[in-house]
């Protein structure tokens, strides 16, 4: 995946009242998920947190994960949100740079201003499951045929290690019939798996009018043989 640079600032003051304020001046809230494993002591960590993180506890046996409050200008995510590819964000804090992965977005219902990021760490040992394009390839035979070729899917779920995510899921289609089709369950990679339901359909080509009085056409002058 290609690599995007986002400079971010701690977010100290929370709240709906700090975090209005903050769109005013053309900011947005993000939340830095996915961060170190610790271990709580009744409830609570003891260790030392930097500007803008806090410790979540998870689960009920003793352990919290640090997330981290932070705050970007809205500028500087434009390309991020309202691009089509898929992105490793160097997501720089007070000089501390970090990997992350885009998680989620939280938009205005009226506008569709972004109010909210959700972002979430990503290293080399832990896997992270993110959505990316689908790329057709090739000229389906059943379109040759007389048939339309179709795309159910526009992305697809992935599942592996950040570095070795694809920027897409490439998809030959040249020797779809009509009729045939491509599930997530037929394609396998060696670097990353499938994440989307196994039984979806990504893409097939489907019977048009001309395919099927061509066909019956055929089926008639066989029958007259």
């Amino acid at each position: 995946m290609k690599t995007f640079q986002l400079n971010a600032e701690p977010r100290i003051d929370l709240g709906k009242k700090a975090a209005k304020a903050l769109r005013k001046e053309n900011k947005i809230p993000v939340v830095l998920n996915g961060g170190k494993l610790v271990e709580l002591k009744d409830g609570k960590y003891d260790g030392k947190l930097n500007p803008g993180e806090k410790v979540v506890p998870i689960g009920r046996d003793g352990k919290g994960i640090i997330t981290t409050d932070l705050t970007v200008n809205k500028a500087d995510v434009r390309k991020l949100i309202y691009s089509p590819e898929v992105f490793v964000i160097d997501l720089n804090i007070n000089g501390q740079v970090k990997k992350a992965v885009l998680k989620d977005l939280q938009f205005h219902a009226v506008n569709d201003a972004v109010l909210h990021i959700d972002l979430l760490e990503v290293t080399d040992e832990k896997p992270v499951v993110v959505e990316v394009p689908v790329h057709v390839e090739g000229h389906a035979a059943g379109v040759k045929a007389g048939g339309k070729l179709f795309l159910a899917l526009k992305k697809v779920k992935v599942k592996g290690i950040y570095s070795k995510l694809p920027e897409d899921v490439k998809i030959d289609v040249s020797a779809l019939q009509i009729g045939q089709s491509v599930k997530v369950r037929d394609l396998q990679f060696d670097d990353f798996e499938m994440a989307s339901p196994k039984e979806l359909v990504i893409a097939g080509v489907r019977a048009t009018r001309a395919s099927r009085d061509a066909s019956a056409s055929e089926e008639g002058e066989e029958a007259a043989e």
